[in-house]
């Protein structure tokens, strides 16, 4: 094949029979149906929370895939009052950096109802992101969990979370008997250093969407799942999974 040929599509059936947890698959015509859909789902499951136990808690992740779902969520009319927004990782950046997950989130997501949200940054600013990940993890000790919807990504190296290939702390991240908390990540690939929540923290979650666009993803994460020894980080989410995973694809992004 050529280089410059696009990846060839494959049948979510061919994975998902072997995948752990018995994932549910859900496949839109384009991003924007996508967002749509995934939003109203969310909202209700955030209006369910608030109903059995007063308050919701969601954790999300940054990047460009989620701006459109984080779009039409903030316009879906619930009690965001009742609502704390987290993120599921975040670069050592303040909120003036292009880069921050925060920043994101302040300007796509906690606008229009959901602007009565509470959210809790990762983010401290102190010496380095370890220090910022021991600040953080103090400061959100008493967050409500498990989170009741965890809205996660994935990029073409298999990660997810600030769980990087090679990150400098990916083994203590990945320990699903370790504590839900956050710790710093130096990785060859991740541009910066991050901070992100374990994975007991993430695979506890009530709820847990993963939401991905275009075919290249959607091959990665077919990789993943049909290896019971893949080296992609994200097959640690379903391996760990409390709850069936609710994977969101669309082939192309908007």
């Amino acid at each position: 094949m050529n280089p410059s040929d696009p990846p060839a599509q494959r049948d979510p059936s061919d994975f998902l029979a072997d995948a752990p947890g018995e994932p549910k698959w859900q496949e839109y015509s384009s991003g924007g149906r996508l967002a749509e859909r995934l939003s109203g789902t969310v909202a209700e499951q955030l209006s369910n929370a608030i109903e059995a136990r007063g308050v919701a808690t969601l954790a999300v992740s940054g990047g460009r895939t989620p701006i459109p779902v984080f779009v039409a969520l903030s316009e879906r009319d619930i009690a965001w009052d009742k609502v704390i927004v987290t993120l599921v990782d975040e670069r050592f950046v303040d909120t003036s950096s292009p880069r921050s997950n925060a920043a994101l989130v302040i300007q796509r997501l906690l606008q229009r109802h959901a602007a009565n949200a509470a959210f809790e940054s990762l983010y401290e600013p102190v010496a380095d992101a370890a220090m910022s990940a021991e600040v953080a993890s103090r400061r959100l000790a008493n967050l409500p969990q498990p989170f009741d919807v965890v809205m996660l990504g994935m990029g073409t190296d298999g990660h997810t979370a600030s769980f990087f290939p090679k990150g400098d702390r990916l083994d203590e991240a990945l320990d699903p008997k370790g504590e839900p908390r956050i710790v710093s990540m130096d990785a060859p690939d991740a541009g910066e250093p991050r901070l992100t929540w374990t994975l007991p923290a993430l695979v506890n979650g009530r709820f847990i969407h993963l939401h991905i666009e275009g075919v290249e993803k959607k091959n990665v994460l077919f990789d993943a799942l049909s290896d019971q020894e893949s080296p992609y980080p994200i097959r640690a989410i379903f391996n760990h999974a409390k709850t069936t995973i609710s994977i969101w694809y669309a082939p192309a992004e908007g």
